[in-house]
């Protein structure tokens, strides 16, 4: 019987790929028979050069770098994973957002996926197939006025780009989906966690449950793990989702309370 999910032959770009959701990705493209490249602005130590390309991707000029690698290393892309995100903007609402933290958060959350969308996406039309994903956020639903504002309004303009996008390649044999996580844990998150629970006085677990009371709790009782996500992505990225184009999919174990 053949395996339920391949990836085969694939050529795939996943951008903030050296860890947590990013990582997990990558890993399971690979396991799946893709040839992935990945970025970051900084190699870990796994990585040949072949795999990867060191670049600055909130800048034009690091966009175009992976661009050209992607070009001469693979000879173009089936699959672009637009990973990449975060956010280093302070707490205390609007005033805090001056216009540095405004840029900073568009230029990490939104641009990149425009950036590369808009150089590698025509040959994927001209080859008549390929998959882009964009990783938006639920904070587009459920923005947090005290620290994600511009985070949250950067990832919303991500899912409406997207949908756009969507409805006019789409039929060039182009899909485009988006996958909206909750929380994930990774190493980043349970670092927060064990903050949280030694400012409150409590343990590890006690830490994560003040985290999620914050986003007004999770169903399931955990965060989603990387490889979890992960696990959404390949799905969408794969044969076997060749009639899903323009919608966004929620991962957040029944954190968005709406449907």
């Amino acid at each position: 019987m053949p395996d339920f999910l391949a990836l085969n032959g694939k050529r795939a770009l996943v951008t903030g790929g050296t860890q947590g959701a990013g990582a997990a990705t990558v890993a399971l493209f690979r396991d799946l028979g893709a040839q992935v490249m990945t970025t970051a602005r900084k190699p870990p130590g796994d990585l040949t050069d072949d795999m990867f390309v060191a670049a600055d991707l909130t800048t034009p000029e690091g966009c175009d770098a992976v661009a050209a690698a992607v070009r001469a290393r693979m000879g173009g892309v089936d699959i672009i994973v637009h990973m990449l995100g975060g956010s280093s903007a302070p707490g205390g609402g609007f005033a805090a957002l001056g216009e540095a933290e405004w840029q900073a958060e568009l230029a990490l959350n939104l641009l990149p996926a425009v950036r590369l969308d808009r150089t590698l996406l025509p040959g994927m039309v001209v080859q008549g197939a390929g998959v882009v994903v964009h990783v938006t956020s639920i904070q587009r639903l459920l923005p947090l006025p005290e620290a994600t504002t511009a985070y949250a309004a950067a990832k919303a303009a991500l899912s409406v780009y997207s949908k756009s996008l969507s409805k006019e390649v789409s039929p060039n044999g182009v899909r485009v989906v988006r996958v909206a996580p909750g929380w994930i844990e990774t190493e980043a998150s349970v670092r927060l966690s064990e903050r949280v629970a030694a400012e409150a006085g409590t343990d590890l677990d006690g830490g994560r449950r003040i985290i999620m009371d914050s986003l007004g709790g999770i169903p399931i009782g955990r965060p989603s793990t990387p490889a979890e996500v992960a696990n959404l992505i390949a799905f969408l990225a794969s044969d076997l989702a060749a009639t899903i184009t323009g919608t966004e999919y929620v991962i957040d174990g029944g954190t968005v309370p709406t449907a």
